[in-house]
């Protein structure tokens, strides 16, 4: 280190007075002349600074920042002394910083700071320190700044010892100061004092003071270390003389008589605990039971521990509160009115259920169960409910429970037993008349631990659950007064008992006009608040809401929708904050600028007037789609193909279909042999999607019957239904999705079963105006709305058939007489 120095002296008086070199600002860390150091750096203004020095000799000025907290310090932030280094090692790490590793080479001072390459270049003059003479006084300051060093280095942690040696072989007293100033742990304002300190004499003493003052401060901090490690022995030892005292007074038969007396402080608060709940009599005896058990118990003793968590867990129940209910109906329908769109069915049922507890306030709970696809509001109706009922909400997510025990608590004897969830959601809620949210009941699982949904039979059963026990717990709780509402996507996965103890109220997808309001009221504004906007610097048109709903999202509910939403209000937050614009108003030509090519294109509308291709109607778990079928008609053996990723049911489907044909050849002019010589393939597109249910029936048959007679399907025509061996048109489900699928599509004229008709008035309005609905009970009504046999070829003269009342017992009358029932609506 020596040797460092005095080749530093000597090339101190070749180097200029004054150079300009870049500056870099430090936080919290100062570098002194000969030392070297290793840092971090971040900023892109500093990476730029080294850089430069890089590539001009290598030196850069380092500053310490007066502030450690400031982000981008300004020149007159910063220290006037400084140190001219040496760059000698720099490395690009993969976060983006650089690792830098200098070596100080002179005390300097700067002059004037500049900030026009985008970095700090600043003019600095060296400062020269004047020749000291090794006399007795700096050998004494020497040798004292040396002892204080490794006594500091024995007492520091983060100091090893081995970092005092250094400072036996060196002889200057300046290099002596400035190593010693280096390697201390401390706060910059003393080592920038140090560095300031340009006289060796005055700099060594106050290196002395400076670690005097830190040995001093640690050796108080090990002496409070030692006082409080021999408490914590104390307090050990008393704890275990306390024990072994309780010990023997239980041989001698003195349990009790005159020792822990905090324990029996504890016992005290327990017993005024259980006086004060007003709960069954069989629960003050299993407490005050507990209790007794408890008293028993050692100090320290397992199940004492066991007791205690009982005894806090049953306590903790609310036992005697409960949320005074708002039971005006006028204010519940404005509050459930105000926070959602539409769902009326759902809303005038909660307004019922409400006015039957103005009617009785004794009435038991209610079990209602909110099924329908994701996104439509199934959980925040619930919320609402709460808030307008002003009851305490808890909300359990029953998605892939397998353990019965979650919902019935596991036994104590176990390690590590808790109650059941519901139990839990109850005491978060704080009240014993909470609604409790059941997410998700049509996920619940079952294996070799139980079934679930078993155990929630008796909670969700109003003549039960006043009396429900948890296996924790061990005692009724009474659940009576617990509103419980569930939420699921499909009633199929719902075992029936409990399906049958729950009021199920489906909620059906949203049209497009239902999501332009919801976003309009609530999506767009929640998300325009989120992102700091104010309604000035953000509009968007309606137009451009139902461009986004129909192109960039494709669900039942709003759950993209408001992605989507809130996408649009991160790039006009972008554009604002970066003062490109000072207001967006987004307009349906903007859309694909700000979000990208659209994810959906419209479906394909041209169908029609062709032969075998039949568009058909489906439903899924995120609303209505279309489901065209083509059929060819191809010489062969009678072989029947399928394909199109096809359930069994489907494939059943089509297989009646061929049969009804097979039975009716003749009438429909087609030969009666064709099953004998010709294969038919019939193909459902987008074969990665898998298919299944009856409701493609009349669409198959319609399909193969227009390609073995050769009469196209009629222009913008779609339909649904389940076909039997005679040829009848069963009802279906999910009318109200495969509608609104339909005239997304641009469909005209919707061929319904007849059975389906009453289910009309479920329809939104704007998709009853736009489609003109055919209602069928057997496949012979709809042939000739279906078909245009006049461009069909010419059929072969067919003898007059012969009337055979037992032929199809379930045709009244011939088809002839029974005409197709147009509903224009």
């Amino acid at each position: 280190m020596s040797d460092e120095k005095k080749v530093r002296t000597s090339k101190q008086p070749e180097k200029p007075q004054n150079e300009v070199l870049p500056l870099l600002t430090m936080r919290g860390l100062v570098v002194f002349p000969g030392m070297l150091l290793n840092f971090d750096v971040e900023r892109e203004s500093l990476i730029s600074a080294l850089d430069s020095a890089n590539e001009a000799g290598r030196r850069v000025f380092l500053v310490t920042q007066r502030e450690f907290m400031k982000e981008n310090p300004r020149p007159e932030d910063l220290y006037d002394i400084g140190t001219v280094c040496r760059i000698k090692q720099m490395l690009k790490v993969p976060s983006g910083g650089v690792k830098v590793l200098v070596e100080g080479v002179a005390r300097a001072e700067k002059l004037y700071v500049s900030d026009s390459r985008g970095f700090y270049m600043a003019e600095v003059r060296h400062i020269t320190e004047p020749e000291t003479k090794l006399t007795a006084r700096a050998e004494a300051l020497m040798r004292r700044a040396t002892d204080l060093f490794d006594t500091y280095a024995t007492l520091a942690p983060n100091v090893p010892r081995e970092q005092a040696f250094p400072l036996f072989g060196m002889n200057e007293p300046s290099a002596v100061a400035d190593y010693i100033a280096q390697h201390l742990f401390m706060k910059h304002e003393p080592k920038q004092r140090i560095l300031e300190t340009i006289p060796v004499a005055k700099r060594l003493a106050l290196v002395c003071d400076t670690v005097a003052r830190e040995v001093e401060v640690m050796t108080v901090e090990r002496e409070i270390e030692e006082n409080m490690r021999g408490r914590m022995e104390q307090q050990h030892r008393e704890q275990i003389l306390r024990e072994q005292m309780r010990q023997i007074q239980s041989e001698l038969g003195e349990f009790g008589g005159g020792g822990a007396r905090d324990s029996e402080d504890e016992f005290d608060v327990y017993r005024r605990k259980i006086a004060a709940i007003t709960a069954p009599e069989e629960v003050t005896e299993k407490l005050n039971k507990e209790l007794e058990r408890l008293q028993k118990q050692g100090y320290g003793s397992a199940e004492s521990s066991v007791i205690r968590t009982y005894l806090d867990t049953v306590l903790a129940l609310p036992w005697n509160k409960s949320s005074r209910e708002k039971l005006d109906i006028n204010a519940a329908a404005k509050t459930l009115e105000a926070e959602h769109f539409g769902l009326e069915k759902v809303k005038e049922r909660i307004i019922e259920f409400l006015a039957v507890r103005h009617m009785n306030p004794k009435a038991k709970g209610t079990i209602l169960c909110l099924l329908g696809p994701p996104g439509v509001g199934k959980t925040s109706i619930a919320m609402s409910v709460a808030h307008a009922m002003g009851r305490k909400l808890g909300r359990l997510s029953l998605g892939g429970i397998h353990d019965e025990a979650e919902i019935r608590g596991h036994r104590k004897t176990y390690v590590g037993a808790m109650p059941g969830r519901i139990i839990e959601a109850i005491t978060r809620a704080g009240t014993r008349n909470p609604i409790l949210v059941l997410d998700e009941i049509d996920k619940l699982g079952s294996d070799y631990r139980g079934d679930p949904s078993a155990a929630l039979l008796e909670a969700l059963d109003p003549e039960q659950n006043a009396t429900f026990r948890d296996h924790y717990v061990e005692v009724p709780f009474d659940l009576s007064d617990v509103m419980f509402i569930t939420t699921a996507n499909s009633s199929s996965t719902i075992p029936r008992p409990l399906l049958d103890r729950m009021e199920v109220i489906e909620i059906g997808s949203y049209t497009d006009m239902e999501k332009l309001q919801i976003a309009k009221r609530h999506l767009f504004p929640r998300q325009r608040r989120k992102h700091g906007l104010k309604s000035v610097q953000m509009k968007i048109s309606d137009t451009a809401l139902l461009e986004v709903t129909d192109g960039w999202t494709r669900e039942s509910g709003v759950r993209q929708l408001e992605r989507e939403l809130a996408s649009l209000c991160r790039k006009v937050s972008s554009k604002i904050a970066k003062g490109e614009v000072k207001a967006v108003s987004v307009t349906p030509r903007d859309l694909e600028s700000l979000l990208g090519p659209r994810k959906y294109t419209p479906e394909n509308t041209v169908i029609g007037g062709e032969v075998g291709l039949v568009r058909g109607l489906a439903w899924t778990e995120v609303g209505g789609t279309t489901l065209d079928v083509e059929v060819n008609v191809l010489p062969g053996m009678g072989q029947l193909k399928l394909t199109g990723n096809l359930g069994s049911v489907m494939q059943e489907s089509a297989q009646a279909a061929v049969s009804y044909i097979r039975s009716r050849a003749e009438k429909l002019g087609i030969d009666p042999d064709f099953y004998k010589k010709y294969d038919l393939h019939i193909h459902f597109p987008e074969g990665a999607v898998q298919k299944d249910g009856p409701s493609a029936g009349i669409t198959i048959t319609i399909a193969v019957i227009s390609a073995l007679t050769g009469a196209p399907v009629r222009d913008g025509i779609a339909m649904t239904g389940e076909i039997t061996l005679r040829g009848r048109v069963l009802r279906i489900g999910g009318l109200r999705e495969k509608t609104m699928a339909a005239m997304r599509a641009g469909v005209k004229t919707v061929i319904i079963p007849a059975d389906n008709e009453r289910d009309l008035e479920e329809i939104d309005q704007t998709v009853r105006h736009a489609l003109e609905f055919v209602t069928a009970r057997h496949v012979d009504n709809v042939l000739d709305v279906a078909l245009d046999f006049s461009k069909a070829p010419p059929r072969k003269s067919e003898p007059e058939p012969e009337t055979d009342p037992g032929a199809f017992p379930d045709i009244a009358v011939p088809q002839e007489n029974i005409p197709a029932i147009p509903l224009r609506m």
